[in-house]
């Protein structure tokens, strides 16, 4: 993730260099979503066939030429190019790091390590604003470039440094039949014991993104940040979810349960989306970004915990559904954020606010009892 990090201050300046607005950032993002949602069940399911470790370098070379492909662009087009490349093939870091951890863990102990695995990606997301930033001072085409390269040295540790969690006895298991763009298995997907998982993991994306899409822009037009500005509260950001996923929500869902945790963080993102909105000194927008980070970050590791420990699937299949529907708030709420800050820029805060509010009464619905009776029931 160190190399993402170092692209991520970068991107919307590159848009408004390239003459774009919003809503192409906006459909930039969402494409890279598409992809996700199109090809992430294919990489579960292949891991579950051929092994965690090659389907993982698969992802980590294509981050890296979808970075290197951002550092040529010179036209929307080829951002889109890149980012479609890049989301066809890193979408299957994701869903197969988690099968790795399920492979590894027990029930007991897999909250915390999935919050850990997000914490170590986290480290990344850190540093790698920061170093994005810099690197932009001169060229913004220049932290592409180094983030390519950190993908392609990554993959060569990944191939000599990282050890296979699936036996070969258990690949030779029948493993369903793949499928591109399974909109029938997403849907049954709802009526079984995953469904709470998989509608938290879809707020948690189509919320967060009416604050991410867009944040670059936005401090542009209202405070006039660049991109140092910019990775710089991206890095304190990206500190607080380190935190969190390493060191707090393991215990909390340890002691509470993935469902309490959820609908809790929930109302807090609700909450942290207004302070967000209302700032307007540097330190009271990274204090309310902080909170909304720190709320947010609960939720994908108790979701996906939720998932992994209720899914009657094999653990591959289980977290390429959880990544499509991810994929699809990533689709929906990017283009969503673009579209209403070109109306107006607080809009997405509001948006997201309401929506995070609906999520939590959503979410009231829910109980043990309803996970028993295997999915959707509101």
């Amino acid at each position: 993730m160190l190399g993402y990090g170092i692209g991520m201050p970068v991107l919307p300046f590159y848009i408004e260099q390239l003459g774009g607005g919003g809503l192409q950032l906006g459909l930039l993002i969402a494409a890279y979503g598409v992809m996700q949602l199109i090809f992430a069940p294919v990489w579960g399911s292949l891991s579950d066939r051929y092994g965690r470790k090659p389907i993982l370098m698969v992802g980590m070379t294509g981050l890296g030429l979808g970075m290197l492909l951002f550092g040529l662009s010179h036209s929307l087009w080829m951002l889109y190019m890149a980012q479609l490349i890049s989301g066809a093939l890193a979408c299957a870091m994701f869903p197969v790091a988690m099968a790795y951890i399920s492979d590894s863990t027990s029930e007991e102990n897999r909250s915390g390590a999935m919050g850990k695995i997000g914490a170590a990606a986290g480290l990344g997301i850190v540093i790698g604003p920061g170093i994005g930033g810099l690197l932009a001072t001169n060229s913004l085409s220049t932290p592409f470039f180094v983030a390519a390269s950190v993908c392609f040295f990554t993959v060569l540790v990944i191939m000599i440094g990282l050890p296979e969690t699936l036996t070969k006895a258990s690949r030779n298991e029948s493993v369903d039949k793949i499928e591109f763009l399974q909109i029938r298995g997403l849907w049954q997907a709802l009526y079984t014991p995953i469904a709470f998982g998989l509608f938290a993991i879809f707020a948690v994306y189509f919320g967060k993104t009416n604050f991410s899409s867009i944040y670059g822009l936005y401090a542009l037009e209202r405070f006039g940040y660049g991109p140092q500005e910019v990775g710089s509260i991206l890095m304190i950001m990206s500190l607080v979810y380190l935190i969190a996923q390493g060191f707090i929500v393991g215990p909390l869902t340890k002691k509470y349960g993935e469902q309490k945790v959820i609908k809790w963080a929930l109302l807090g993102n609700a909450i942290g989306f207004i302070l967000m909105l209302i700032a307007d000194a540097f330190i009271w927008i990274v204090l309310t970004i902080s909170f909304f980070i720190l709320l947010n970050a609960l939720l994908k590791p108790a979701a996906l915990a939720f998932i992994s420990k209720n899914s009657t699937m094999k653990q591959g299949k289980a977290m390429g559904f959880a990544e499509s529907y991810m994929s699809v708030g990533r689709i929906i709420g990017p283009i969503w954020a673009g579209a209403i800050f070109d109306v107006n820029m607080s809009f997405p805060f509001i948006s997201g606010a309401l929506f995070f509010l609906l999520m939590f009464l959503i979410s009231l619905s829910y109980s043990d009892e309803t996970d028993k009776r295997n999915g959707l029931t509101c």
